[in-house]
């Protein structure tokens, strides 16, 4: 079909050019014997002007027609600024209708009122929506990007298996039955991590996939079952050496798609002080309001909740907010009250407002004077200024507060637009304690090497190793994570001993994994960085849905296509299959 140039491109330098148009109607008004159409493709929107000889050929003509539309382009007597198209339009001469449109069942505009499960039923027309091209247009970006800056340092893209083994990584397997051998399954990947690994083995020493990962686990507003993540493994080379690698690459994606540059090197945290000063893991650092631990000002305090918790192992830590005081109720400081209590298990949130140099608020009276001319010295405290205080567990608390810094920065609208905060938060413990299980299991994956200076605690103290596992952060969201790889096999035997795994059970589900590292295998480590949620920040949505073509719903749900759905029984049949649960499907 015929068609000269995209509709978005129109600009005032086309003036007095012939062009031939093709795309769907996304509005049209009737004014008497002129009839106004804009006209939409991927490209963008043009406004069309059909006048008393050519109105009479779109009379039937409304939003979702298909149209190769043939004219001019003109100076508009009013321009848009809201569009890019806004100083042109075209002169309709010739007009065909392409294809006809149902009236469609969701509002096609950036602005849409349709809730989410019906754009999500009518996906195809969702899509139509200029925000979500972008987006998609904006992931495609990413991947070339990433394609051509790892291809220039010398990695190549391998393809590893999508059915593989099941392999214990931390979340549940999508199990797919195999026809040939009944009762034999293979697993989804959760991650190319095992195969990757093999490739260092093999001797490709810098690899790199744009990989499909599933896991069947609880979905959130940033996670899709199955998922795409940059997936990059490199051999003979140590921590710095990776980073290099990856900030390089990010610079590369946030200059390419969003004209910014950024640093060149990302600040670099170790876990247990990033823990500290943010409460999280993946903190924002586009504002401050770091956590400030008071406890050492209350040694000797007699507010009796104070000193309960210092007694029993508990911190005092402290969020100071300027001039915010003024900005939060009794109403919305009970708001904050239970989302602490509610959400994160603290015991209580207290509060303290600075008001003409006076300490005031829910705690001002208990305490001595002397204590809250200290807080409101190491605080730096000014009229307005607003603190908040939660007395607890250091884990309840850091988290509680870590939470209240990101709520109130985005309540008080503390966050730099357009920026984009990188950090290394490095160090990560090496396993963490499992109640359900009662032992100690691998925190990240037991491939994971441990610091060097902490072998000797592997298991005279296990909660205190430290390992040389790394997140990649941006503006809150965790980036990537990765590690350098256990490579030497007496270390590897250690670290399974010290999460109560045999040689015969690790065997049994590692061991052809572990018959490769018996052939020369080289120090390695990598990271799988999570296309998605890097889209999402780029794109500047909370929402991993908006960066997916085919997304589905919090409960796993795909409303267009409505799977997952049940099968024929000669299917199950063929494959040795019988459902225990008939009435549930």
């Amino acid at each position: 079909m015929e068609r000269t140039c995209g509709n978005g491109t129109l600009r005032l330098g086309d003036e007095g050019k012939k062009v031939t148009l093709v795309g769907w109607v996304a509005k049209r008004r009737n004014f008497g014997q002129l009839v106004f159409i804009d006209l939409r493709d991927r490209s963008g929107i043009a406004q069309v002007t059909f006048d008393e000889t050519m109105a009479e050929k779109v009379k039937d003509v409304r939003n979702e027609f298909v149209l190769q539309v043939k004219g001019t382009v003109v100076k508009r007597k009013d321009p848009n600024p809201k569009l890019a198209t806004g100083e042109v339009e075209v002169s309709a001469e010739e007009v065909v209708i392409v294809n006809r449109a149902q009236t469609a069942p969701i509002t096609i505009a950036d602005d849409t009122d349709t809730n989410e499960d019906t754009r999500l039923k009518y996906r195809y027309l969702d899509l139509r929506r200029p925000i979500l091209q972008q987006n998609l247009m904006l992931r495609h970006k990413v991947c070339m990007v990433a394609r051509n800056v790892l291809d220039a340092q010398g990695f190549i893209e391998v393809e590893t298996p999508i059915l593989a083994r099941s392999t214990p990584e931390g979340a549940r397997d999508y199990l797919v039955p195999s026809r040939i051998y009944n009762g034999r399954f293979w697993a989804l990947p959760q991650s190319p991590q095992i195969f990757k690994q093999l490739l260092m083995i093999s001797g490709m020493e810098r690899y790199f996939q744009i990989a499909r990962c599933f896991r069947d686990e609880d979905l959130r507003a940033d996670r899709q079952p199955e998922f795409t993540q940059i997936d990059i493994e490199m051999s003979f080379a140590d921590e710095d050496e990776i980073f290099g690698v990856v900030e390089n690459l990010m610079h590369e994606i946030v200059k390419e798609t969003k004209g910014i540059e950024i640093e060149q090197s990302f600040l670099r945290i170790p876990y247990a002080e990033c823990m500290k000063r943010f409460g999280t893991d993946k903190p924002d650092l586009r504002f401050g309001n770091e956590i400030q631990d008071l406890s050492d000002l209350f040694a000797e305090t007699s507010f009796q909740v104070f000193r309960n918790a210092l007694d029993n192992g508990g911190m005092i830590g402290a969020l100071k907010f300027e001039n915010a005081a003024d900005k939060y109720s009794r109403k919305g400081l009970d708001k904050l009250q239970e989302f602490v209590k509610h959400g994160f298990k603290a015991k209580a949130l207290a509060y303290l407002k600075m008001e003409k140099g006076t300490l005031g608020g829910s705690i001002a009276k208990p305490l001595s004077d002397a204590e809250k001319a200290a807080i409101a010295e190491r605080l730096c405290l000014n009229d307005n200024d607003l603190v908040l205080v939660i007395a607890d567990k250091p884990s309840i608390a850091l988290t509680s507060l870590g939470a209240l810094r990101a709520r109130l920065a985005h309540e008080l609208d503390l966050i730099e637009k357009d920026v984009y905060k990188f950090l290394w938060v490095t160090d990560f413990p090496m396993f963490e304690y499992s109640e359900e299980e009662d032992r100690w299991v691998a925190a990240h994956h037991p491939f994971t090497a441990p610091k060097h200076e902490d072998i000797d605690k592997l298991f005279s103290d296990p909660g205190n190793v430290s390992s040389r596992a790394y997140d990649l952060v941006l503006n809150g969201y965790e980036l990537l994570s990765g590690s350098i790889r256990i490579f030497d096999q007496d270390l590897q035997e250690k670290v399974f001993e010290a999460i109560g795994m045999t040689m015969e059970e690790a065997r049994a589900k590692f061991g052809f994994f572990l018959d490769a590292f018996q052939y020369g295998t080289p120090p390695h480590g990598g990271v799988g960085i999570g296309l998605e949620r890097l889209v999402m920040v780029l794109a500047g949505t909370e929402n991993i849905r908006d960066v997916v073509a085919f997304p589905t719903t919090n409960s796993s749900l795909d409303l267009m296509s409505e799977s997952p759905n049940v099968v024929d029984q000669a299917q199950l049949d063929i494959l040795g299959i019988e459902i225990a649960n008939k009435d549930k499907q």
